[in-house]
């Protein structure tokens, strides 16, 4: 099993920029790809960012890429996602995932392990 329990929502006003942290706990944490999904209010659940185990390689979804970066910090059991030049739109609640392989990553199915997630809300 592994927990994860994500930190740094917030309000924030359009432009501003806000850390999200992941902690992890349980088994193994380095070795699984770990990725950031969102739901704003009346959407479905959609994939924002990930990174595969050791960090090297990364993949955003195309309307965050520039602004958003994912990050992950292995001694610590910890990832991160730093969001830039926020905009009214990006208001959602943010929930870590993980899993084993660092393919189809965008797809919530296959996504193993869920946190609680934490509301970001954007102000314009």
């Amino acid at each position: 099993q592994v927990q994860l329990v994500e930190f740094g929502g917030g309000l924030v006003q359009a432009g501003g920029s806000l850390r999200l942290s992941c902690a992890a706990s349980g088994r193994t944490f380095s070795i699984y790809s770990m990725a950031w999904f969102r739901q704003g209010p009346g959407k479905e659940r959609e994939f924002v960012a990930a990174i595969e185990w050791s960090g090297s390689d990364t993949y955003y979804a195309a309307s965050m890429k520039g602004r958003f970066t994912i990050s992950r910090d292995n001694a610590k059991n910890t990832v991160y996602l730093q969001m830039n030049s926020l905009k009214p739109e990006d208001t959602a609640v943010y929930y870590c995932a993980a899993k084993r392989t660092f393919t189809g990553v965008t797809a919530t199915n296959d996504y193993e392990y869920w946190g609680q997630g934490t509301q970001v809300t954007v102000s314009s």
